[in-house]
């Protein structure tokens, strides 16, 4: 009888956790569609633009180490609050800047909008990594779909509301109640941490001493720090790295790159961006069970020489139709691996918190500083050929797949 009610209540949190999942794909889309019309309204360059980039990705990487010590005080649920709250006045500070043409008013609100979405992505994994462990199967690919579905939905409506000559200022305001509603409501059903110090989920839980608690994680030997000297962590860190450049450089420039590469409409460009993120959406609803049938490695090997072969084809292609084939291979290459990354790192429930945090922020090195890379080197080679880049640190992660293998016993 004891046992049925909590595990309800992890039931409620993993849906809870998919909520919060998609509303941060949704929003990240929502952006991401609409950077071309962004580019053009404040009349920059790519290199100019992936500079306005950067600002973000300097905001995420500053904070994103901190994630983990501010959840351990305020809880995941506050955390994940916080990074909404953190988005939606970013969002209100872009609106405003691209209303008066300002660059610096919009770096501002992309400042404010990295450092709120890198609350949101730790704290959201950190909890996806504790209800995945608890429910004893996995889930966090599907976690990941929720984000991914969310971008497909966010895409449509940037490709949608472009078509339509909609602002973009008006449509972040819209973005920016839906969001506040979300985050307001939905993360009250997570598990908080001072939940994953009650020992009453299951009998399997009690059996380690504080198993998965983030919050007792961090007080092991060597604390916090400890996970960043770990050796399969940083390998683990590094499979992430190569494989979240191919997702970030497809976020931020699939779209852009056959505008500017082959002279397709704003909206053409918007429409390949949700083939991309859609076939991630598939790969990671059904990838839960792929990855349980092939195993992480196998399950990773594939994922990358199929970002390797999508991207080589996106880039080289002379047609649209044929961008849409690399398009949709890239993005299913991409899909797996940052999930995979989440749930190596949590194999020991002990040390999960903290070392996920580790994965996460490394991974978010290059999803966030890659494309700003990419947009300079754009400036002098063409968008597309600057993709080619990638293809290196994606090989190195198909190197190192085996890290991600679950230690004996």
């Amino acid at each position: 009888m004891e046992a049925a009610t909590p595990r309800a209540v992890v039931r409620r949190a993993a849906i809870a956790t998919f909520v919060i999942f998609a509303t941060n794909g949704f929003i990240f889309a929502s952006w991401a569609a609409r950077i071309p019309a962004v580019t053009e309204t404040l009349g920059l360059s790519t290199g100019q633009m992936g500079l306005l980039l950067l600002v973000g990705a300097i905001g995420s990487l500053c904070s994103m180490p901190l994630v983990g010590h501010i959840a351990g005080r305020i809880g995941i649920v506050r955390t994940v609050r916080l990074g909404g709250l953190l988005a939606v006045v970013a969002g209100g500070t872009l609106a405003g800047g691209l209303l008066v043409h300002s660059v610096l008013v919009v770096a501002a609100g992309l400042a404010v909008f990295g450092v709120g979405i890198a609350l949101w992505d730790v704290g959201q994994n950190i909890e996806g990594a504790d209800v995945e462990h608890r429910l004893g199967r996995t889930i966090m690919p599907q976690l990941h779909a929720g984000f991914s579905g969310g971008a497909v939905l966010g895409a449509l409506v940037g490709a949608a509301l472009s078509a339509l000559g909609v602002p973009l200022p008006l449509h972040l305001a819209a973005i920016m109640v839906a969001v506040l509603v979300i985050v307001a409501l939905v993360p009250r059903h997570f598990l908080p941490l001072a939940a994953h110090e009650t020992p009453a989920l299951s009998a399997a839980d009690n059996s380690a001493d504080d198993g998965g608690s983030p919050a007792r994680a961090d007080k092991e030997p060597g604390g916090a720090l400890a996970a960043w000297t770990h050796p399969r962590t940083l390998l683990i860190g590094v499979v992430v790295l190569g494989a979240t450049l191919t997702e970030g450089a497809g976020n931020d420039w699939i779209s852009k790159g056959v505008v500017d590469g082959l002279g397709t409409s704003e909206a053409a460009g918007a429409a390949l961006f949700a083939v991309f993120v859609g076939a991630m959406t598939i790969a990671r609803w059904f990838g839960g069970a792929i990855i349980d049938r092939l195993g992480r490695v196998t399950a990773l090997r594939l994922s990358m020489v199929s970002a390797l072969v999508g991207l080589a084809v996106y880039a080289l292609a002379g047609t649209y139709w044929i961008s849409f084939v690399g398009a949709l291979l890239w993005g299913l290459g991409a899909a797996l691996t940052f999930p995979m990354g989440m749930s190596a790192a949590s194999d020991d429930p002990r040390h999960a918190a903290a070392r996920v945090s580790v994965v996460s922020t490394i991974g978010y090195i290059a999803f966030l500083a890659g494309p700003p890379f990419l947009g300079f080197l754009g400036d002098h080679v063409g968008l597309r050929p600057a993709l080619l880049a990638i293809l290196a640190p994606i090989a190195v992660a198909l190197v190192l797949a085996g890290a991600t293998r679950k230690p004996a016993s």
